[in-house]
């Protein structure tokens, strides 16, 4: 579905901008104004952005972009001129979409545009929350500090990316051998066995019954099994398209066992990174709010984020914001609330971003070392099944001939 960045004013005049998915700019708009928003702009970006991920584009790695992010911040470092550093990451740059990119940066910096708006141009590679911190880091005069810290996000966001797909390998790659191993034995090698049994007509166990009907059905009704999965897929993906259903499918997953908590985990820990990357940069925390609840996977806190913009605007406390959902635990709140005390907001929800990515990691080893010896056990009994099914007759047959 594509994506579609707007601006718009509430009913009090507010002004908003953000970033929604919808089939075409006219349903943009009416998304908007169930919201209550009036858009003043609605303009499609390059391409679609995996949900959540919007610091880079499909094409560009969240490794290409953090090492450009800290290539970026060590030229500046060096005190050498925005424009001749940018020269330098074009030319040390390998052909490829990010190379394109950093080369119509380049031009915009020439023309006299400032980072933050040569990066806006972008959408589809430089999310919000990015083009912000640069903005706030070149307002502030701190933008090699701020370019620093951005690399060092995107390279964690790689290390957490890196991780689950890590964790997700075994566990796929044993579900994909074990059905492969079962369709083999049900589609070829239980047909050939059925033929001795057939021959003798003897009563077969209730379980070997029940095999050879499976594999009658597997090899008989094999298309219609093909026709519904397509269909469930089609079907799926037309629902995907209503954003009640994608709301409705995020608040059941985070309800489901074990996923549903690990799920929380990684998204309490983006949440408070983003808020506090921004917060220390200097983004104003009405905006930093609005800006994290974009870059949220997760509509259900992305609706919630959204509806706490307004709480904020009226001079509630953020804690006293987060308080009132059972999203974010005790925990994170009464953090927030001590740095909101303290004067050290931006800090605590840097250590609390750090804690929920540890949490997160321990989570998925033991998930991982208790999901392993299951699927292993899993495949186990399955294949044995398919064995007593088969063997069960033969010793039967045997007992007939003695």
């Amino acid at each position: 579905m594509p994506t579609y960045r707007y601006k718009a004013y509430a009913a009090g005049g507010r002004q908003s901008a953000g970033a929604m998915e919808a089939e075409s700019p006219r349903e943009a708009q009416q998304l908007l104004r169930q919201r209550g928003l009036y858009a003043t702009e609605v303009v499609a970006e390059l391409s679609a952005i995996p949900a959540g991920l919007s610091f880079f584009q499909r094409g560009i790695s969240l490794a290409e972009l953090s090492l450009m992010t800290r290539r970026l911040a060590t030229l500046i470092g060096s005190s050498v001129p925005l424009y001749e550093a940018m020269t330098t990451l074009y030319e040390q740059e390998a052909e490829g979409e990010l190379k394109r990119v950093i080369s119509r940066v380049r031009d915009r910096l020439a023309q006299g545009s400032n980072l933050a708006a040569a990066l806006g141009a972008e959408p589809a590679v430089f999310g919000e929350s990015y083009v912000s911190m640069v903005a706030a880091g070149e307002a502030g005069g701190a933008l090699e500090t701020i370019l620093e810290r951005l690399a060092e996000f995107l390279e964690e966001q790689q290390r957490v990316k890196s991780r689950i797909t890590a964790a997700l390998a075994y566990p796929i790659l044993m579900i994909l051998v074990g059905g492969g191993v079962m369709l083999f034995l049900l589609g070829f090698v239980i047909p050939k066995i059925v033929v001795i049994f057939e021959q003798n007509k003897a009563a077969l166990p209730l379980i070997t019954q029940l095999l050879i009907k499976s594999s009658n059905a597997l090899r008989q009704g094999w298309w219609l099994l093909l026709l519904l999965a397509v269909a469930g897929v089609a079907g799926y993906r037309k629902l995907m398209k209503r954003e009640t259903f994608r709301l409705k499918r995020d608040g059941l997953l985070l309800r489901f066992p074990l996923v549903g908590s690990l799920l929380r985990t990684l998204i309490l820990s983006r949440f408070a990174r983003v808020l506090g990357l921004l917060l220390t940069s200097g983004v104003p925390v009405i905006r930093a709010t609005e800006i994290t609840g974009d870059v949220v996977v997760n509509r259900v806190y992305r609706a919630f984020l959204h509806g706490a913009r307004e709480r904020l605007a009226e001079g509630a406390d953020l804690s006293q914001t987060l308080k009132g959902s059972d999203l974010f635990p005790p925990l994170l709140v009464h953090m927030i609330a001590v740095g909101e005390k303290g004067g050290a907001l931006e800090e605590m929800l840097l250590k609390a971003g750090t804690a929920f990515d540890k949490e997160f990691d321990t989570a998925v080893t033991r998930s991982m070392s208790l999901l392993e010896p299951l699927l292993v056990l899993g495949m186990g009994v399955a294949v044995g099944t398919v064995v007593i099914a088969v063997l069960l007759p033969i010793f039967q047959l045997n007992q007939l001939v003695k």
